[in-house]
């Protein structure tokens, strides 16, 4: 009996932290040194996100009815859980990072706003700029037409100024 309630110890653990979830990527860390996954783990940890390898199974009974059910076809062999909580792309984007030097890091899959990639769609996520980022290009993209307007308004009223001097 023991053995079932550690098991089911487990799957809660997951569900609690999938309820607060916002993205979920699968990898496949297989052969990567200690160095690499530590090194990975650091940027996760700092970022906010959690990283855990946990047996496909738990992983299976914890996804069932939730957002991230799709991602059950993909759970063979090894499997790390990347979980994010605030911005949904900031696991898979640390990930692809670091697996630009670490060759053994792959992506299997994953779920963003209840949608599922593959391993090529969560690569594309990876690549989408973080929040902020979009946020300033967006300020930057409206701060050139104001200036371009306030400097023809300032024309025209030292135009009008120079008018009304003569």
């Amino acid at each position: 009996m023991a053995k079932i309630e550690a098991k089911q110890a487990v799957v809660n653990e997951i569900k609690e932290k999938l309820d607060k979830a916002v993205s979920l990527v699968l990898v496949d860390a297989r052969g990567l040194t200690v160095a690499e996954d530590t090194d990975l783990r650091k940027q996760l940890r700092e970022a906010g996100v959690d990283y855990k390898v946990y047996k496909n199974t738990m992983i299976n009974f914890a996804i069932k009815g939730t957002q991230f059910e799709g991602v059950s076809q993909y759970l063979e062999g090894p499997t790390a859980v990347v979980i994010a909580y605030e911005e949904a792309t900031k696991g898979a984007a640390i990930v692809k990072k670091v697996s630009e030097t670490a060759k053994n890091l792959e992506f299997k899959a994953g779920v963003v706003e209840g949608i599922v990639y593959d391993a090529e769609g969560i690569k594309a996520i990876a690549d989408i700029p973080s929040r902020e980022v979009l946020i300033s290009k967006l300020l930057g993209s409206f701060k050139s037409p104001i200036s371009s307007f306030a400097r023809v308004i300032q024309a025209i009223a030292d135009k009008d100024n120079e008018a009304a001097a003569e």
